[in-house]
Order: C-alpha cells, then sequence, then structure tokens
C-alpha cells in the first residue's frame, strides 16, 4: 500500500509515469524504506495503464459488491417490539451519567 500510496501521489503532483527512484523519493522523505520487489511487481502492473481509468474500473466493480443491508432490519423490528419502555431507558442512563460528571467535580461553577 506505501508503495501505491507514493506512486498516486507523484500522479497527483502531475508525473504521469513515477519511476522506481521516483516512488523510492516519496517513501525516503517520511522516512520509509521501499521494498524492491514489491515496487517493481507494482510498477510492472502499472505499466502503461491509466490509474484514473484503473481507478474509475475498480469504482463498478466496488458498486457490484452487496453491502449487507438485510441487518438493519431486523435490528429495528427487535427495536419497535420492545416498545416505549425500551425507549426510555437510554433518556435515564443520560440523566444519571449528567448527575454523576456534577457530583465528580467538587465545587460548583459560581462558588
Amino acid at each position: 500500500m506505501k508503495h501505491l500510496a507514493a506512486y498516486l501521489l507523484l500522479g497527483l503532483g502531475g508525473n504521469t509515469s513515477p519511476s522506481a527512484k521516483d516512488v523510492k523519493g516519496v517513501l525516503s522523505a517520511v522516512g520509509i524504506e521501499a521494498d524492491d520487489d514489491r515496487l517493481d511487481q507494482l510498477l510492472s502492473e502499472l505499466k502503461g495503464k491509466d490509474v484514473s481509468e484503473l481507478i474509475a474500473a475498480g469504482s463498478e466493480k466496488l458498486a457490484s459488491v452487496p453491502s449487507g443491508g438485510a441487518g438493519g432490519a431486523a435490528a429495528a423490528g427487535g427495536a419497535a417490539a420492545g416498545g416505549a419502555a425500551a425507549a426510555d431507558a437510554p433518556a435515564e442512563e443520560k440523566e444519571e451519567e449528567k448527575e454523576e460528571s456534577d457530583e465528580d467535580m467538587g465545587f460548583g461553577l459560581f462558588d
């Protein structure tokens, strides 16, 4: 990830085809040592490709991944079954916490 982040930073800076030396320079500027094998692999995979097109293609793939929204419906149904008692409990806890925090100070604001 650090190699990719440095590569993308160079791309944002206007370098459309960063070299290994460029990426190592960015990493060394923040005190990180580059792994030559991983850097070579990254550069070989990105060679001749437009980074913005790769990001757009990746975003399209992520859009088709299910996000698991079914879990929220069950939680909402459980809260509705609890009725008013479930809704009152958090309010009471908040009031108790507020009172306790005032007592912990040991003095009043205008004393």
